[in-house]
């Protein structure tokens, strides 16, 4: 029978079955539960405690409004709005050098790849370094972004205490190859960590970096809040300690990702990383394959902003989120019932909760949208186990006076109204 004369009636209409298609690491993949909760930010009656959203009531407008104006104007306007270098805009770049060199990490261009936004990096790094049955070491809790970044390349993981480090490294490697892979890297954010707020003080960075070299494995150091210091002296990089006893950052094992996105804006999705040279080789590669470059334009403006009014932006961002957290802290001493405890952060923009045993994270978040009008981010999701259902996170960027105090005397009430029913 021809095509032509085949009618519709004699046609299969069945739907083509994709998940058989798809490859095995599509199984990994999950929607992120913070992702979905950013959507309750367009009902106007919730208080949000969810996202880790900068203010844009902080931005600075005006000098992105110059920036795009310069990028645009004549003369400009080809090079900003034409294909550019993998490896990012070299003047951005270079400003991202002066930076590194001010917080003890001395690096020359070609240890800078611009990425959109530190996303991509670690996309790019778990690419780089896992296969299948190969294992990362995480933080329990850890940024859940950096899970589902990591997931898709199908690997183990094992938990990360660079706080005690009480696993000896030998068994890190022995679960490894019982595994069937071997340990790659070190996944860490030292400074106000997504999602705890913790800081991880000297001793504990020396221990991580000991630990990599007794395994052999890379450091993915996350620094994406470091510029969010409130409180307290700051601790050195992890790269910078690496080039400290190494002497050269080609020597070192330590990949810095950094990123614009909390500090100016995040929607123009501008981050880099850091790294030996022979790391930044393959990563451009990658970029070359996935999206050739950032966006030029955006790159260019990113560095008018920052050239002409970072320090000032880092001033006043830290002073707005300053008595945010303070808002914040003060309101659950004054609000949350006795058996719930949580971090005390230096920086950054979390407080993390842990709730009584038997409270269920995910469960009260239910319960906090329905009744209280209040959300927040259950814990559970920052767990490369699954564990950790009675924790939470609360951000406290987005919320004013008013929105902090009335959220939390409700998530208080909430809270212990539910320990009384278990009761």
């Amino acid at each position: 029978m021809s095509l032509e004369s085949m009618s519709l009636e004699s046609m299969s209409l069945e739907s083509m079955s994709w998940e058989t298609m798809y490859a095995t690491r599509a199984d990994r993949m999950r929607a992120s539960e913070i992702r979905e909760l950013l959507k309750l930010l367009d009902q106007p009656d919730i208080i949000s405690f969810a996202g880790g959203i900068p203010d844009p009531q902080l931005f600075p407008d005006e000098a992105f409004r110059t920036g795009f104006q310069d990028a645009l104007s004549d003369g400009r306007a080809g090079d900003s709005l034409q294909y550019s270098v993998s490896e990012g805009y070299p003047p951005l770049r270079q400003w991202i050098m002066r930076q590194m060199a001010a917080i003890g990490v001395p690096c020359a261009i070609d240890n800078v790849l611009i990425t959109s936004g530190s996303q991509q990096a670690l996309d790019y790094l778990g690419k780089l370094f896992l296969s299948p049955s190969d294992t990362a070491l995480v933080s329990w809790p850890t940024y859940l972004g950096a899970l589902q970044a990591f997931n898709a390349y199908e690997p183990r993981y094992d938990r990360l205490n660079p706080a005690a480090m009480n696993v000896i490294p030998a068994v890190y490697a022995d679960g490894a190859a019982q595994a069937g892979g071997r340990v790659k890297f070190a996944y860490l954010t030292p400074d106000f960590a997504n999602p705890t707020g913790e800081t991880l003080d000297l001793r504990s960075r020396e221990l991580a970096l000991a630990l990599g070299d007794e395994l052999d494995i890379a450091l993915i150091e996350d620094a994406a809040y470091q510029a969010l210091r409130y409180d307290g002296s700051d601790e050195p990089s992890l790269l910078s300690l690496d080039i400290a006893r190494t002497g050269d950052i080609d020597r070192t094992r330590t990949i810095y990702c950094g990123s614009f996105s909390k500090t100016l804006a995040p929607g123009l999705r501008v981050g880099w990383v850091c790294a030996a040279q022979p790391v930044i080789r393959k990563l451009v590669l990658m970029k070359q394959a996935a999206d050739l470059h950032s966006a030029s334009i955006n790159q260019v403006v990113i560095h008018h902003v920052a050239e002409h009014g970072f320090e000032a932006q880092i001033l006043k961002i830290r002073a707005a989120y300053r008595a945010r957290r303070d808002l914040m802290l003060a309101a659950l001493q004054l609000h949350l019932p006795a058996g719930v405890t949580w971090t005390r952060p230096e920086g950054g923009m979390f407080i993390w909760l842990t709730l009584p045993e038997g409270v269920d994270g995910a469960q009260l978040l239910r319960q906090a949208t329905a009744t209280a009008r209040v959300a927040f981010v259950p814990g559970r999701a920052f767990h490369a186990d699954g564990s950790g259902a009675n924790t939470l996170r609360l951000s406290f960027s987005l919320a004013d006076e008013t929105s902090i105090a009335l959220g939390i005397e409700r998530l208080g009430r909430l809270i212990a109204d539910t320990g009384a029913m278990r009761g």
